[in-house]
C-alpha cells in the first residue's frame, strides 16, 4: 500500500513527518511523493499564517479526492479540528497532542488490512497511544539526504503575534544523553549531516546549560565528517556558549535567526525578548567564528505599531548586516493571539508594499553573498543525481550542481570543492 506524508510550516514539522515515514516504511508500505497516487495521505499543517492553513485545506481537498482516506494533524489541526473535519468524510483528525500517536498508525493498519478492513475503516478504528513529544527518532528519511533531531518542544515565550506557543505548549527538551545516543545512531547509519531542530532551539535548557552546552557535549563523540546544521536560533537564547559551540568545524556556517523586526519600538510591542543592540551583536560574533556564514533571518513586514520610521530602520538594519537571505511574511493576525484586535494594525496595502520592498532586497542580499563565495572552498551535501550530474546543498546553505562527482558517489556523501560560480559546484581532485 503506498503512503504519502505532506509537511507544510518548519522543520521541525518535517522531523516530525520523517519519522512517521519511517514507522511506515519498517511495516513494508510504500512512500510517495505528493503528485502519485497513494492510499493513505497524512497532513502535517502549520498555524503559523492564514496562508499556510489556505494551503493546508487546499491540499487536503485534492488527497480527499484520491485517496481512500486523509490524516490531519500538526498546528493547525490542534488549533482547528471541526473545520477541518468539514473538508470531507474521508478526513481523520489527529490533534497536535496526539501527533506521536501516528509512530503507531502503520502497525494497526497493517493488521487491519489484513483483517479484510478498508484503509478508512482502518484509520478511523484507530486508538490513540500515549507516547513522548520525543518518540520521533527515525533512522531513515524519505524526502531529505540529511537526518533530523527534534531536541526540543514548545516554547515559554509568548510573542503577542504567535499562534505556536498556544498549539505546542511549555519548552521541553531531550535530555542531553539522549541527544548523544539518537546523535551517534544517526552517524552509524550513515548520514554525515544532523540538523538539529525544535520549536523555539535555543530555549534547550534554558535554564541550565542552554543548547550550546548540549552541542559543546555533543561534538566531541561525533566523527571528524560528521556535520551539525541548526534549524533555527531565537536571539534571546543565544549566548556565548552557544556561539562558542558555533566556531566548532563541526558546525555548518548556517544559521537561521527569527529577527521579526529591528525597531526596538516594535519588537517591544509584539513581546520580543531582545532588542536591535543584541541583534548586533549575534551577527557580529558569528561572523567572528565563522567566516562569512550564511545568515538568513525571518521579518515580518506591517507589525502593528509599525511606522514609516520603524520600517525604515529594519530595511537599513537588514540591508546593512548583509543578511544572505531574508523570509519574507506580511504580518497575519492570528486567533488566539493577543495581537489578533490590535487597533494600530497597519494598512493592508501598506504592509504588502513593505513586504514587496524586503523581497526585492533579499534577492539583491542574496545575489551578493554568492559572489563573495565564487571560488571559495566549500562542502557540499549529495542530495540528487540527474542526468549524470549531482544536486546538493553546501555547508552554507547554497543550492549547487556537481557535474564532476565520480561515478562511485552517493547520495548523503559529503564533498570538498569550490563555487566556480553561481550554483555551480566543482568536486576537488584526489
Amino acid at each position: 500500500m503506498k503512503v504519502c506524508v505532506y509537511t507544510l510550516g518548519c522543520r521541525l514539522n518535517q522531523c516530525e513527518s520523517e519519522a512517521i515515514c519511517d514507522s511506515f516504511l519498517k511495516e513494508g508500505f510504500e512512500i510517495v511523493k505528493e503528485d502519485e497516487e497513494a492510499s493513505l495521505y497524512i497532513v502535517n499543517t502549520c498555524t503559523v499564517t492564514s496562508k499556510a492553513e489556505q494551503k493546508a485545506r487546499r491540499m487536503i481537498r485534492i488527497f480527499a479526492k484520491k485517496g481512500e482516506a486523509v490524516v490531519v494533524t500538526g498546528c493547525y489541526a490542534q488549533m482547528n479540528e471541526k473545520e477541518i473535519k468539514a473538508l470531507g468524510d474521508n478526513i481523520i483528525c489527529v490533534p497536535l497532542v496526539k501527533k506521536a500517536s501516528l509512530l503507531q498508525m502503520a502497525k494497526h493498519i497493517k493488521a487491519s488490512l489484513i483483517s479484510n478492513m478498508s484503509v478508512l475503516e482502518s484509520v478511523t478504528s484507530f486508538s490513540d497511544i500515549d507516547t513522548s513529544v520525543f518518540s520521533y527518532n527515525a533512522q531513515s528519511f524519505s524526502y531529505h539526504s540529511r537526518a533530523y533531531l527534534k531536541i526540543q518542544e514548545g516554547c515559554d515565550n509568548e510573542c503577542a503575534y504567535c499562534r505556536v506557543h498556544v498549539a505546542r505548549g511549555k519548552s521541553q527538551f531531550l535530555e542531553p544523553d539522549e541527544v548523544i545516543k539518537r546523535a551517534l545512531e544517526l552517524e552509524k547509519s550513515g548520514f554525515r549531516e544532523i540538523v538539529l531542530t525544535g520549536v523555539n532551539l535555543t530555549m534547550y535548557d534554558h535554564d541550565g546549560d542552554g543548547l550550546g552546552g548540549v552541542i559543546l557535549k555533543l561534538l566531541p563523540k561525533l566523527s571528524v565528517d560528521t556535520r551539525l546544521r541548526l534549524s533555527s536560533m531565537e536571539p534571546d537564547h543565544i549566548d556565548d556558549k552557544l556561539i562558542e559551540a558555533c566556531s566548532n568545524f563541526r558546525m555548518h556556517p548556517h544559521f537561521h535567526i527569527p529577527l521579526q523586526s529591528a525597531s526596538d519600538k516594535v519588537l517591544k510591542r509584539v513581546n520580543r525578548k531582545y532588542n536591535a543592540s543584541h541583534l548586533e551583536w549575534v551577527i557580529k560574533a558569528l561572523r567572528e567564528v565563522k567566516d562569512d556564514p550564511f545568515i538568513a533571518c525571518d521579518v515580518i513586514a506591517g507589525l502593528p505599531s509599525e511606522s514609516v520610521e520603524d520600517f525604515e530602520i529594519t530595511r537599513s538594519f537588514l540591508e546593512e548586516k548583509k543578511f544572505a537571505a531574508l523570509h519574507v511574511f506580511p504580518y497575519s493576525p492570528r486567533p488566539d493571539t493577543a495581537l489578533f484586535d490590535a487597533k494600530d494594525r497597519v494598512e493592508e496595502r501598506v504592509r504588502d508594499e513593505r513586504a514587496a520592498i524586503l523581497r526585492d532586497l533579499s534577492v539583491k542580499l542574496s545575489d551578493d553573498y554568492i559572489n563573495r563565495q565564487i571560488g571559495k572552498n566549500l562542502e557540499v551535501l549529495l542530495e540528487s543525481r540527474k542526468n549524470g550530474a549531482f544536486y546538493g546543498t553546501t555547508g552554507n546553505y547554497l543550492k549547487v550542481k556537481i557535474d564532476n562527482v565520480p561515478l562511485s558517489a552517493q547520495r548523503g556523501q559529503l564533498v570538498k570543492g569550490h563555487l566556480a560560480k553561481k550554483g555551480l559546484f566543482v568536486v576537488d581532485e584526489s
